[in-house]
């Protein structure tokens, strides 16, 4: 019976004891020990090679931010870590659990400035949930087993492990093979008096409004967010790019916090007598860059439920806060009562707030270019299953998608809150990965999908039943908004010249077509479902039309 094991079987036995199904990577000769060991666990991990680091990091990112569980990437150090630092910075800005493996120069050579020498702790110091070294072969599995609990437990997060090249060949004792004995999901629970307490809040209230973001949901919490909001006839509205945590097209669900809110939106978050606010951090997107609340009143009005203690009354002080797991608190409120019968004011503030939402939802005409994306987002709405999982990355063509697309259930989105661009190609990768059964559909703008399109070759080459949707309006949109919001008729260095996308699609193999008209989309989308394997849809779009209601040349 063999009684040890390389450092590097270890860390590979521990993957597996956590459970961990896909380890997404970029090669590199300072971790050659581990990948050997991957070569022997391929029965249980799918190691899938990538073609840049920072899709790698993407990809683990939204494995973790839609599963709960850490997702797990490996790549070199030096260029290749420094190259995934964007997905651990949305991980970090997300709450998304992850552990990121990084092959290291040899111990006996730090402080040297040898060959591609980063000092992980410096680097990562502010960027990270914690850094963590595999220094001594025989606490190789501790220190896996420990990034795993940090990264998934309180305010989940990015954990770096560093693995000195000299260490993974060194032998040690067999490391245990049994899961961990902790899983970093469980949340504090909360005493019957304190959910007491919140209801009798609930139950004074004339204006009440639950408002849900953030991470730690599974398909149980959202679930008993449901029974809440059902029971209690609550009007719900969703964090930035969290609205799968509520269905889209329920009665009580008033609208999404972020950019592009509307003005009635905004007085409804003023004008609330009590906010219920479950998992969400309150952070600056969320409140309209913290003008939507007055740290004045929150204190009066304000019941925050979180489980991480420090994010609570960072910003706004509370009448209570309550540090728990967003599921517990939302399951115990939904087991009680409430008032023997809503006020009139009550029925008619949840009433409103849905017409409200409905409203803003409806298609909006667009003035120069002959796509309408308003209404595309509505024809793929109805054409997936409600189980459809969307993945977007950042730019002002997703203020469309994130308006016009309901999400009816959960898991069905996946986006960066750190508005990163580059992230869409990768998450939905990493979304088609995890949940095979779903369809994936990536929507990504033309400057957003040139971030990471190689990555087109890793969909091809897992043969990913999925399709890219590109939106092509020749410019970086956002800032070109923003310029001439400021600086009128002076744009610069937001133009883009573009390659032909089904071309170069075509060349990556996957099938692909152009939509130039509104009315060409449903017969593209139609085909592209029924590829065999990945596909592409361009949508060429007006630079005009570039938000929904607005025209850029009218800020000019």
């Amino acid at each position: 019976m063999n009684t040890t094991r390389r450092a590097a079987d270890v860390i590979v036995e521990r993957l597996i004891a956590h459970a961990v199904r896909h380890v997404f990577s970029v090669a590199g000769e300072s971790y050659l020990d581990v990948l050997d060991a991957l070569y022997d666990a391929r029965a249980s991990l799918q190691i899938v090679t990538c073609r840049h680091e920072a899709a790698a990091a993407n990809m683990a990112e939204a494995c973790g931010k839609l599963s709960g569980r850490a997702g797990v990437a490996f790549v070199t150090r030096g260029p290749g870590l420094t190259h995934a630092s964007i997905g651990v910075h949305t991980a970090m800005q997300d709450a998304s659990p992850m552990v990121l493996f990084v092959g290291e120069i040899s111990r006996e050579d730090r402080f040297r400035r040898a060959f591609q020498e980063v000092d992980l702790a410096v680097t990562f110091a502010d960027l990270a949930k914690g850094v963590l070294q595999v220094d001594v072969p025989e606490r190789a599995g501790e220190i896996v087993d420990r990034a795993f609990q940090l990264a998934e437990s309180g305010r989940p997060g990015p954990v770096i492990v560093g693995l000195p090249e000299d260490v993974l060949a060194l032998e040690c004792p067999a490391g245990r093979t049994e899961p961990p004995t902790m899983h970093g999901a469980l949340g504090p629970g909360v005493e019957s008096a304190t959910v007491e307490a919140i209801a009798a809040k609930l139950r004074a209230a004339r204006r009440p409004l639950l408002w849900v973001g953030g991470s730690r949901w599974d398909s149980a919490a959202v679930g008993a967010l449901r029974r809440l909001a059902e029971s209690w006839n609550l009007p719900v509205i969703t964090s930035f790019r969290r609205k799968d945590l509520f269905a889209n097209d329920h009665d009580c669900y008033a609208g999404e916090a972020g950019f592009g809110a509307n003005a009635a939106f905004v007085n409804r978050v003023r004008e609330a007598d009590l906010l219920l606010v479950i998992g969400a951090p309150l952070g600056d997107v969320e409140t309209g860059g913290y003008q939507w609340l007055d740290r004045n009143t929150t204190a009066n009005r304000l019941i925050h439920a979180h489980p991480d203690a420090d994010t609570l009354s960072a910003v706004y002080p509370a009448l209570m806060s309550v540090q728990v797991a967003p599921g517990t608190i939302a399951s115990r409120l939904a087991d009680l009562a409430p008032a023997a019968a809503n006020s009139s004011a009550w029925v008619e503030w949840t009433r409103t707030g849905r017409a409200a939402q409905l409203s803003f939802m409806q298609p909006r005409g667009v003035i120069a270019g002959a796509i309408n994306l308003s209404i595309v987002f509505r024809e793929l709405r109805a054409a997936l299953p409600s189980s459809a999982l969307i993945a977007n990355g950042a730019g002002n063509y997703a203020a469309w998608l994130h308006r016009f697309f309901a999400h009816t259930a959960y898991p069905t989105q996946v986006g960066p809150g750190s508005g990163a661009m580059g992230y869409a190609v990768p998450a939905a990768i990493a979304a088609k990965l995890c949940f095979p059964e779903q369809e994936v559909i990536c929507v990504a703008g033309d400057g957003c999908f040139l971030m990471s399109c190689q990555e087109m070759a890793t969909a091809r080459a897992l043969s990913l039943k999925m399709i890219f949707i590109v939106v092509n309006n020749g410019t970086y949109g956002t800032i070109r908004m923003h310029q001439e919001m400021r600086f009128p008729g002076r744009p610069v260095g937001t133009a883009l010249t573009n390659p032909d996308f089904v071309a170069l699609a075509r060349a990556y193999g996957l099938a692909a077509w152009r939509v130039e008209k509104t009315a060409d989309f449903a017969a593209a989308l139609s085909v592209a479902r029924a590829q065999d394997g990945p596909a592409l849809i361009e949508l060429l779009t007006s630079i005009d039309d570039i938000a929904p209601g607005r025209r850029l040349s009218s800020l000019i």
